[in-house]
């Protein structure tokens, strides 16, 4: 008996024991303690007798040794031993009576591999208990062990068939999870697991990672970089892919700021979640494809973290081009939106401003991705740099001007700021840009080229020290500086010469290669090469100057250890070695030859002292057209080369060129001499010596002076040469016009010496001065018969007018686009302060009638026997050398050294202009009977030249508020004493009619001048001369707004009181009425003066007024000029809501996604957006209804249908924009979107119809003659495409009808016009044979429409009927017997696909 019990009772384990057995076993049978259901208790009850710390260790080791037995799995005795094993360990775990370690964590993992053993009850209950516990997890990750048992609990329930519906009950345990407070910890554990959750539906998931992001600022900075990768991980398994890569962008752009830590830190996390994300695009690309398909939707997400993950997935091949064609593309669209609002007079100033601030952001976001590309993602920086050059080879899409006192800088500054910062951070970048740089410079077109000159001339100067690593690779692109553009060769040497201080191997090699391109055959670039000499030299003489240098002030300065050795001693002077070169300049084409005098002149400047040597250098060369008694070889300046006349030799330019140098030295200094003339390798002869027997600077200013004599005494065949015939030949004509442009341009460089000296000069010299002054201008008067084909008019109205000479000044411009025009502004040689000089000895002349006492010669008498008086060419003449002066300033760059000594400060031109101005058109009443008719000729001539020049400068000024505002400053006070009072007493009536204007810093130029001038020409009838003003008139208006509110009421005021027949003038003053006046006003007047243009424009003529009785200025003669600018109007509206359109989808777009439209309430964009939009499209529908009606002309009433059909195309996109997409919820239309379809409707779209079927019944009654037939042609072109918007525009009213349950086309009516075929006049006679058979007809026309184009369909009777029967309906439903045709018959276009 002891003996069978003793065989029946297995011998119990230990703990040891079983921790022992599991250490050794293998997979012979296990101990049969283990398999007995007896010992069960036994082993549960270890976990409650051990040492805390062994816990763990024991229940490893008991679920090591039950996996591998095949029979444990079976067994439900084993099932139970687990269950209670399980539960008892959850307890220890949730209780922390055992520690939460690496070896609770192992244990857990083995449960994990037995729960498919455990039954479904039991984990329920032990996935409940995990769940209730969810909230206590706050700080220690060890806490979240527990939740690896999650995953795998829910899948086993949830593909369970054991209990009811196993859906509802994993769904239910993941929203109380879902309903908990989440903490950081929590957060971590959960997403890591969630990737398991196979039973998660999209709406769920959805929620989980709305809740995720929601909380993710909550993390720890170290935790982020690994939940952003579980989150890619997730997302690559297919769960809720867009939703994570939104969140993980959104939380990154504009919640990772909430961080309280270091900003570096920061940096470096992003770096490291945008490898991640790299990494998971390589890995997935779909994931690349939903980051494109984000940025892409609204490129309003913009931010600095996008723009690196742009980059950084552009390091993916396949992902390259879109990446950068995003990123460029939301560049440009920030841009055009800012220029659209800036030019937008009716957008408020809230988008305005928004526009803006979206541009801003932008171009920062750019920036700052580029500035922080040292932390953590320098695989984003070759990106970087194909970025910069994407932007630099861009269209800019804003002008500079533009860009002023904005914040924005533009495309292309952006991508040299862009490849600046690169240069500076990374220095294995640096050889990568100058690579590039080079090969776009040889390879691309030479506007493009020009801007990668500009970065390499920025990186010159900010980074002198590391770009002279870099010398051999700007060796390598001077080699083909024979090769290039000329304008390219020139602005890459003036970008490289701050280097040559620095580097004198450099200097000789430009030297070297710019000597070899004066051997070359092109013109051009021989022209580029005498500019590139002397900016050498010129960069020489700056070097040695005790001045600051810029380039010495580099942010990249080297210590004393870096800096290479740079020889001190730039050899001796530059301008000396290079005399030869020089000299071989002087045997070039004329052109190079000026380059060289104004380069000389450009050198004084620099260095005064060199005018020495400059004086020796040129004289040889005058000396070869300059003779003892005065006489200039101006024939010898002129030959024959392969059939045609050509100047060889710019005198006036070489004589303003000395001109200049005698008038900047000091007084009696003028015969500074260098004692080393012999250094250049020549000398003067002996008869030289012999015949000036001075230094060459006396020796120049007394040839001056000869000359300045020889023109007041010789006459003008003398100064010409001797010609019998001077049209005997065209050869001999062509050498008398270069003749006589020489001798202007020398007539100008004395009259700019003569200007400064009657500044300085008094009594009798002043008067001889002054009459030399007439003289010249006289004499410069009798060259227009010879120079006429080749001078430049100024004048429509026949009246004789002055020279407009211009020079050929070497000047540099301020950007590659103004160097590009077809033809180069040219200033005088004249100076400013002289031009200002003549305007003033001429009204000292005009006001003591000291001309009438001026006796000519006969022979001048004789030229000048037909020219008006002597005032008057004396205006003439300073007019058109001001006009000239003006229209070159723009076009100088502002560190141009010329243009501080010409230009100067050319604002003060203003106030002599218009006293001009005033004087002409207020003259001396005595004067003015006794000239008669004949001066007011000339009088309507100067006036006409005067505002011509006051144009040109206020639209110097035009860009900058702060210069205009001084400039009429200046012209308000120079009238305030010449004005007369009479002429402001009889504006004091208009001065009520608007609001009351006072002497108000903005109202003064308005009162004292724009009005009474406007009156007076009004007067005189100078309707050219109007023009003009009106046009001055809108410049200022744009400006300010309350100067345009101002100018606006009275301009409407000029509308209702002044009776003009002249069309253009009647267009002008229009124009000016509603561009300055704002919005929404504007098309209130539009519509008051198209009501109005009715009255004498309607069908029925015999009940026409001759005039409207509100505004005068519409009459028979004026109202086509007016329907034009009003039709205009109405065009650029509908282009303006174009765009505005494109602006609201992205609202709605988002709106339909997430984002609801009433978390703002009214300051909502998407309302202030909306309620502009439909308010100005209301404006033009009544606009346009009031067209409809009149009886227009057949420009006009294209004009009115293209329109029409503009606009009917913009209705039918907002009306698509406003349905909802698929399985989104439909929002309703506004009541603006209501009132506007039924304003359309009603007003617009019937009287259309009407329209279109009396332009059809005019082309039948009309005869067949050529002009009909090409109308019709025109015609046709027009009438289907407006029709088919129509149809269009009523298509998606009926779906929008249907998805919002409201009936929008209620006020619709179904019009006959609809249902037509154009008939071409030859073919009216089979037309009416086929209406005599209608059925047959019909099927006919069936047959044709089928096979025609889509306009024609559209006009098929298919069609009209179709859409009038859901019209007609009450529940807008199309017949689904007609769907298919309907569906043939109308097609989306591109941009609405």
């Amino acid at each position: 008996m002891t003996t069978a019990n003793h065989r029946n009772t297995q011998p119990s384990l230990t703990p040891d024991d079983i921790i022992r057995l599991a250490q050794y076993h293998t997979t012979a049978p296990l101990h049969p303690f283990l398999l007995s259901p007896t010992s069960h208790d036994t082993l549960v009850s270890h976990l409650h007798t051990l040492p805390p710390s062994a816990v763990s260790e024991y229940t490893s080791s008991l679920l090591s040794l039950l996996s591998p037995s095949p029979s444990v799995s079976t067994s439900t005795s084993t099932s139970t031993l687990l269950t209670s094993l399980l539960n008892s360990y959850i307890n220890l775990f949730n209780s922390n009576k055992i520690p939460h370690d690496r070896h609770s964590l192992k244990t857990l993992q083995l449960f994990t591999a037995h729960l498919d053993n455990i039954p479904i009850t039991q984990l329920q209950s032990i996935s409940d208990s995990i769940v209730s516990r969810l909230s206590q997890i706050n700080t220690d990750p060890d806490e979240s062990q527990l939740l690896d048992l999650l995953p795998k609990c829910f899948n086993i329930i949830f593909n369970s068939t054991e209990i009811d519906k196993p859906r509802d009950s994993v769904n239910a345990l993941f929203d109380r999870i879902l309903d908990c407070n989440w903490s950081r910890v929590l957060l971590v554990k959960l997403v890591s697991i969630s990737r398991d959750f196979q039973f998660v539906d999209k709406g769920r998931g959805r929620q989980f990672a709305e809740k995720v992001f929601d909380n993710m600022h909550c993390v720890e900075l170290q935790d982020l970089p690994s939940l952003v990768y579980q989150l890619l991980v997730l997302a690559s398994k297919g769960f809720n892919k867009r939703e994570i890569i939104k969140g993980i962008v959104f939380f990154f752009g504009t919640k990772m700021h909430m961080k309280k830590t270091s900003y570096n830190i920061v940096r470096e996390v992003e770096g490291t979640a945008l490898l991640y994300v790299n990494f998971a695009v390589k890995q997935d690309p779909s994931l690349g494809q939903e980051v494109m398909g984000l940025v892409r939707s609204d490129l309003q997400v913009i931010d600095h973290f996008v723009v690196g993950l742009l980059l950084s997935i552009a390091r993916i091949r396949r992902y390259r081009e879109s990446s950068m064609g995003t990123l460029k593309t939301a560049l440009s669209t920030a841009y055009k939106d800012y220029k659209f609002s800036r030019h937008c007079k009716w957008l408020p100033d809230g988008l305005k401003e928004e526009y803006l601030q979206n541009a801003i952001l932008t171009e920062k976001a750019v920036l700052r991705a580029v500035n922080e590309s040292n932390y953590g993602r320098e695989h984003i920086v070759p990106s970087i740099v194909q970025l910069g050059f994407v932007l630099l080879e861009s269209v800019e899409e804003i002008n500079l001007k533009e860009l002023e006192n904005t914040g924005l800088v533009g495309s292309q500054e952006l991508g040299i700021q862009m490849l600046q910062s690169l240069f500076e951070v990374h220095d294995m970048a640096r050889n990568e840009i100058i690579e590039q740089c080079k090969f776009r410079i040889l390879s691309l077109k030479p506007e493009q080229s020009l801007v990668i000159i500009r970065l390499l001339g920025s990186l010159v100067q900010n980074y002198s020290y590391p770009m002279l690593e870099y010398v051999s690779h700007l060796k390598e692109l001077l080699d083909y500086f024979g090769f290039m553009h000329n304008k390219v060769a020139s602005h890459l040497i003036n970008v490289l010469l701050p280097l040559i201080k620095f580097s004198h191997n450099l200097q000789d090699y430009i030297i070297l290669v710019v000597r070899k391109a004066m051997f070359r055959r092109d013109d051009h670039i021989r022209l580029a090469a005498a500019g590139a000499i002397i900016n050498v030299i010129l960069a020489e003489k700056r070097s040695k100057q005790n001045r600051p240098c810029p380039y010495q002030e580099s942010s990249s300065q080297a210590s004393s250890s870096q800096v290479p050795a740079i020889p001190h001693g730039m050899g001796s002077d530059l301008f000396k070695e290079l005399s030869g070169l020089l000299q071989r300049c002087l045997y070039q084409q004329a052109k190079v030859k000026e380059r060289i005098y104004w380069g000389l002149l450009k050198l004084v400047l620099v260095d005064p002292l060199t005018a020495g040597e400059v004086f020796d250098f040129l004289l040889p060369h005058f000396l070869q057209y300059y003779k003892e008694d005065g006489q200039l070889g101006i024939i010898q300046s002129i030959k024959m080369e392969n059939g045609k006349v050509c100047i060889v030799e710019p005198l006036d330019d070489l004589l303003s060129c000395v001109s200049w140098i005698l008038i900047l030295q000091p007084q009696g200094k003028s015969d500074i001499r260098s004692d080393s003339w012999d250094s250049f390798g020549f000398s003067l002869t002996q008869d030289t010596e012999q015949a000036g027997g001075t230094f060459s600077g006396e020796l120049f200013s007394s040839a001056l002076l000869t000359i300045r004599k020889l023109l007041r005494n010789e006459n003008l065949e003398g100064l010409l040469g001797q010609m019998k015939d001077p049209a005997s030949t065209p050869q001999q004509g062509e050498r008398y016009k270069y003749s006589a442009q020489i001798l202007s341009g020398v007539i100008e460089v004395i009259l700019n010496t003569l200007a400064i000296e009657l500044e300085k000069a008094t009594n009798d010299k002043k008067i001889d001065l002054e009459k030399e002054f007439v003289d010249l201008v006289d004499l410069y008067g009798s060259l227009e018969k010879y120079t006429s084909t080749s001078a430049q008019s100024t004048q429509s109205n026949g009246t004789r007018k002055g020279i407009a000479r211009s020079s050929a000044l070497c000047l540099t411009y301020k950007n590659e686009s103004d160097n590009m025009k077809s033809f180069k502004e040219r200033a005088s040689f004249l100076a400013t302060p002289s031009i200002h000089q003549l305007f003033q000895t001429s009204f000292e002349l005009y006001k003591n009638d000291a001309v009438k006492s001026v006796t000519t010669s006969q022979v001048h008498s004789q030229a000048t026997s037909n020219s008006p008086n002597q005032h008057s060419r004396l205006f003439y003449f300073i007019l058109n050398v001001t006009l000239c002066q003006t229209k070159s300033f723009s076009y100088v760059a502002k560190d141009d050294p010329l243009k501080a000594l010409i230009h100067g400060d050319i604002k003060v031109l203003g106030p002599p202009l218009l006293k001009l101005i005033w004087l002409l058109m207020w003259p001396d009443q005595k004067k003015k009977d006794a000239n008669g008719k004949k001066d007011n000729e000339d009088r309507k001539g100067l006036i006409f030249l005067a505002l011509m020049c006051l144009k040109e400068l206020l639209k110097v000024s035009s860009q900058n508020l702060d210069e205009m505002r001084e400039i009429e400053d200046m012209l308000a006070h120079a009238v305030g004493e010449d004005a007369s009072r009479d002429v402001l007493e009889a504006e004091d009536d208009d001065n009520e009619q608007v609001n009351g204007i006072n002497n108000q810093r903005e109202e003064l130029f308005i009162t004292k001048i724009v009005k009474p001038l406007f009156s007076e020409l009004l007067h005189a009838k100078f309707y050219h001369e109007v023009e003009i003003l009106c046009d001055i008139t809108n410049m200022i208006g744009s400006m300010s707004s309350v100067r345009s509110n101002l100018l606006g009421a009275w301009a409407i005021y000029i509308c209702k009181t002044s009776d003009v027949a002249n069309p253009k003038i009647a267009k002008s003053v229009v124009t000016l009425a509603l561009s300055c006046t704002r919005a929404p006003n504007d098309m209130i007047l539009a519509c008051d003066m198209a009501l109005e243009l009715v009255k004498t424009m309607g069908s029925e003529r015999q009940t026409l007024l001759e005039k409207s009785k509100i505004y005068a200025i519409i009459n028979r003669s004026t109202e086509t000029a007016i329907a034009s600018v009003l039709l205009q109007l109405a065009e650029s509206v509908i282009i303006d809501m174009d765009r505005l359109s494109m602006k609201l989808k992205a609202y709605l777009t988002g709106a339909y996604k997430v984002i609801s439209l009433d978390h703002d309430g009214k300051q909502n964009p998407y309302f202030t957006l909306e309620d502009t939009l439909y308010q100005r499209a209301e404006a033009v529908v009544e606009l346009l209804s009031s067209f409809v009606v009149m009886n227009l002309k057949d420009p006009q009433a294209e004009h009115l249908l293209r329109s029409a059909a503009k606009f009917y195309k913009n209705l039918a996109r907002l009306s698509k924009f406003h349905i909802a997409p698929k399985g989104c919820k439909q929002i309703l239309p506004s009541l603006k979107c209501q009132r506007l379809v039924e304003v359309t409707c009603k007003q617009l779209t019937e009287p259309l119809y009407k329209f279109v079927e009396m332009m059809q019944q005019k082309q039948q009654d009309s005869r067949a003659s050529k002009g009909s037939i090409n109308k019709i042609k025109r015609e046709n072109r027009c009438i289907p495409d407006l029709i088919f918007q129509i149809e269009d525009y009523e298509k998606y009213l009926i779906l929008l009808s249907k998805a919002s349950k409201m009936n929008l086309l209620r006020h619709a009516k179904r019009s006959t016009a609809r249902d037509f075929r154009i008939l071409d006049p030859q073919e009216q006679e089979d037309g009416a044979n086929q209406e005599a058979q209608p059925d047959e007809g019909a099927a006919q026309d069936d047959l044709v429409q089928d096979s025609g184009d889509a306009s024609e369909k559209a006009l098929s009777p298919e069609t009209g009927s179709t859409l009038a029967a859901a019209e007609d309906s009450d529940e807008n439903m199309i017949p689904s017997a007609k769907r298919k045709k309907l569906g043939r018959i109308v097609h989306d276009s591109d941009d609405e696909a």
